[in-house]
């Protein structure tokens, strides 16, 4: 039983129209069923959304189609939310096949499937991307954060390059709960947005850019650097681990 489920529970047995005994039974019932569910292969972690609020999110880098979509399946089948990463349109067809509800986002690379009510955020995301070659991650990032319950505002393409593209932008920076920043190259931009905002910063590092980059490493060291106060940095190419803080940050 989740959240959404129990919540609903609760109120029908306020309003009268179900009897504590068959309440009882039903959560009773709820509680035998096992927290995890041992695919073989997968351990689903059926309990997720009660101690930390949001599904188990299933990484689709490693994994087969097949896998995904046992997976899934199983997911949804408990009536909780999916969410898929670095997903392809091959595991998306075999998802599809068991949960033809499931929607795709190419950009993001996400099998999606909201089930059930969830809490909306206090206030509004700005997720910041420097250039258009970030978007992947970028997007990855925000459709995480609305499918967690988060109002998201997009600021795209306005890397330090062409520093006067995000100055245009202060009002709608000034405007968010907490911001997501993604780059690539130098790695940058978070630390021009961190100056010139009053609230925490997510930085999340990209793979793209020339040689000397490294893969994103230089962006990387370039955002542990930052002389900003308020900028917090992820991994690589991490769009799904800040929004899961920045949607953290945004239910407080």
């Amino acid at each position: 039983m989740n959240a959404a489920k129990l919540k609903a529970l609760l109120e029908e047995i306020a309003a009268g129209r179900l009897a504590t005994s068959e309440a009882e039974r039903i959560f009773l019932d709820a509680l035998r069923a096992r927290p995890f569910e041992d695919l073989g292969f997968a351990r689903i972690d059926h309990h997720r959304a009660l101690r930390q609020g949001f599904p188990e999110v299933v990484l689709g880098l490693g994994k087969t189609p097949a896998q995904i979509a046992a997976i899934a399946s199983e997911i949804v089948g408990r009536g909780s939310t999916l969410l898929v990463t670095r997903a392809t349109e091959e595991a998306y067809a075999a998802v599809r096949a068991n949960v033809p509800q499931a929607l795709y986002d190419a950009e993001a690379r996400l099998i999606t499937l909201r089930q059930g009510d969830v809490t909306p955020g206090k206030g509004r995301i700005a997720v910041v991307s420097a250039g258009t070659s970030d978007l992947s991650v970028a997007e990855e990032a925000a459709c995480t954060a609305e499918l967690m319950g988060n109002e998201v505002a997009r600021v795209y393409d306005v890397g330090v390059a062409g520093i006067h593209r995000i100055l245009s932008e202060r009002e709608r920076l000034a405007d968010a709960r907490v911001i997501i920043v993604v780059a690539g190259m130098e790695g940058a931009l978070p630390s021009v947005v961190s100056g010139l905002v009053a609230v925490p910063v997510i930085a999340v590092p990209t793979s793209i850019g020339y040689g000397a980059s490294f893969g994103g490493i230089a962006a990387l060291l370039g955002m542990l650097n930052s002389c900003a106060s308020g900028v917090s940095v992820v991994n690589i190419d991490n769009g799904f681990g800040a929004a899961n803080i920045a949607s953290l940050i945004n239910h407080l």
